[in-house]
């Protein structure tokens, strides 16, 4: 048997957003693909923060739940307003602060 055949997700954020401190930020996560999205599809979100060589998981979407991760500075203030039925993983980052600075990523996984 060969390898079994994926079908791809497009995923599409902003290259760069801009808050202000003491603000919110929306993450805006939007994913296009040929298949019907699953209900068993995920949204998972990462941070590297600026310097750091480590990216953690801060938030994750499954079987139709949000699940804010317990670690790191985030826990408190994200909110999930995504909807993966309109293709949208978006979270929003309440009261911005300096340490937010770096690279969020968002992948999202839409299994067979």
């Amino acid at each position: 048997a060969g390898p079994s055949p994926t079908s791809s997700i497009h995923v599409y954020t902003q290259r760069e957003v801009y808050g202000t401190v003491g603000s919110h930020v929306t993450l805006s996560c939007s994913f296009w693909s040929s298949e019907w999205i699953s209900e068993d599809i995920s949204v998972t979100w990462h941070f590297q923060a600026e310097g750091s060589r480590d990216s953690i998981s801060i938030f994750h979407y499954a079987k139709g739940q949000p699940y804010i991760d317990d670690v790191g500075s985030f826990k408190e203030r994200m909110e999930w307003v995504g909807n993966p039925r309109r293709k949208d993983g978006s979270i929003v980052i309440h009261n911005l602060d300096y340490t937010d600075n770096g690279t969020f990523t968002c992948d999202v996984k839409n299994p067979p």
